[in-house]
Order: structure tokens, then sequence, then C-alpha cells
């Protein structure tokens, strides 16, 4: 599904494997398992690195397509206070979006997981 995404792209933008590899930094061989979906579970930061010469985000790798509803409410205090909090102590728009993407991508492997054999990682940590 990863693959196969990507793969489509990189052909809207008339890129060839070796071009992609080259921008985003990654590996030729491992762009083309990952198209070719011999390896099925790429890290975070090759979807990061991938994402960007493709104009996508992550979300749209991992098959995520749901919109989130914007809402013209103000944030809350307790969401400014954290924010500002976080700001104040050097955290970057970079580092949030870094932070933004983990948390994507950990919520779409944990479903992944769950999805595979009706188990999640808390039940299977929870045998051991």
């Amino acid at each position: 599904m990863i693959g196969s995404r990507i793969k489509e792209l990189r052909r809207q933008k008339s890129l060839t494997i070796t071009e992609l590899a080259k921008r985003a930094g990654v590996s030729k061989s491992y762009l083309s398992y990952i198209e070719r979906d011999v390896q099925k579970n790429p890290s975070i930061q090759f979807l990061t690195k991938i994402s960007k010469p493709l104009d996508t985000n992550i979300e749209f790798l991992l098959g995520e397509e749901r919109t989130i509803p914007h809402s013209n409410e103000p944030l809350d205090q307790e969401w400014t206070k954290l924010l500002k909090n976080a700001i104040d102590d050097g955290l970057s728009k970079e580092d949030f979006r870094e932070f933004q993407n983990y948390i994507k991508f950990s919520n779409w492997k944990n479903g992944h997981i769950k999805n595979k054999g009706g188990n999640n990682i808390d039940n299977v940590t929870k045998k051991c």
C-alpha cells in the first residue's frame, strides 16, 4: 500500500527511482524494495525524507485520507499553555512537525499490528 502510493506519486512527477532516491537522500535499492512491497514497514525517517520531494505528507503515504474538521473556535487555555511552554522550552516548528509525523506513524503502525492478528502491542506485552 505505501509502496504503491510512493510509486504512483513518483510517476506523476515523472521521476525515476534513481532521481527520487537522490532528491530524498535515501537508498535507491531500499526505495525499490518499498515500491515493490518487498519491505512493507518503512521507518518514519524514510517516510519523512521521501514525502518532501513527492510534495505529500506521511498521512497520505500511510493511507489515512481522513480529514480533520477545521474549527473556528480558538484553542482552549490548556492547549495554549502547553504550546507556549513547549515553545519556551525550545520546541521549533520543525520539531513539532516531526513529533506529529511520529505520532501519525505510531498510530498507523499500531493499527496495522492490530489488523494483522487481532493482537496489539499491549496484548503481546501482557503475555510476555
